[in-house]
């Protein structure tokens, strides 16, 4: 499971840090609805943010034993970290401390509307009665979400250059994206065609692997999580 893979890689990030042997490790999670966790009970009462007291950073933080500011948010995107979101909410990154010692980050989704474009690829019949959204993202030779991450990599980078500012000393996890879609498609109990759930899938691969290599070029350890 993805949680449980997470919990045990910041235990094995932490491990021998002294900042958590001689004090309270102090713990701040960044991020969207992979890592604020909608629907899973029990969410917060406040409803904006569709966060659940189980999400992966309230499990880490529990076994750890850890103090967790948890700022994740759903529907959360990078310029979020800096910037109100809803114009209410203060920027994620004002959740930082010189004193802060684990920080955790998952985003970018959102920047590239691809949980929009999910819901675009339904097609409750098969082949070939609907739209494939592979052929309408691809139209004319050009991926369009292939080119949506790519412009949103130097975005993500300056946002760990942040996080570095703000916290130091922090060690730094960044977290990817899982498997929602296994190979070839669920369909009809995923209602959507194969190739379509393929091409989504790898979408979100190199959403993983572009925030890793942000990560890896600033010298961060990364995780791109998989189920």
């Amino acid at each position: 499971m993805r949680i449980v893979a997470g919990v045990a890689f910041v235990a094995a990030l932490v491990a021998g840090t002294t900042t958590a042997q001689a004090d309270t490790l102090e713990y701040v999670a960044l991020g969207d609805s992979a890592a604020a966790g909608p629907l899973i009970p029990n969410q917060d009462p406040a409803l904006w943010c569709l966060s659940s007291d189980r999400n992966y950073p309230q499990v880490a933080a529990s076994t750890l034993g850890a103090t967790l500011t948890d700022v994740t948010c759903s529907g959360a995107v990078t310029d979020d970290l800096a910037g109100r979101r809803f114009g209410v909410l203060a920027p994620q990154l004002d959740a930082l401390k010189p004193s802060t010692d684990l920080v955790s980050v998952t985003i970018g989704a959102n920047d590239v509307g691809l949980f929009q474009t999910a819901l675009s690829c339904i097609n409750f019949l098969p082949e070939p009665v609907g739209i494939s959204c592979y052929d309408r993202y691809n139209a004319g030779g050009q991926d369009q979400l292939a080119k949506a991450v790519d412009t949103w990599a130097p975005e993500f980078g300056a946002a760990l250059d942040a996080i570095k500012k703000r916290s130091p000393h922090a060690k730094l996890l960044v977290t990817g994206y899982g498997t929602y879609i296994r190979p070839g498609g669920c369909y009809p109990t995923q209602p959507v065609w194969g190739r379509d759930g393929d091409y989504l899938q790898s979408v979100m691969n190199r959403l993983s692997a572009t925030a890793k290599a942000e990560a890896v070029k600033r010298g961060r350890r990364s995780w791109t999580s998989r189920r």
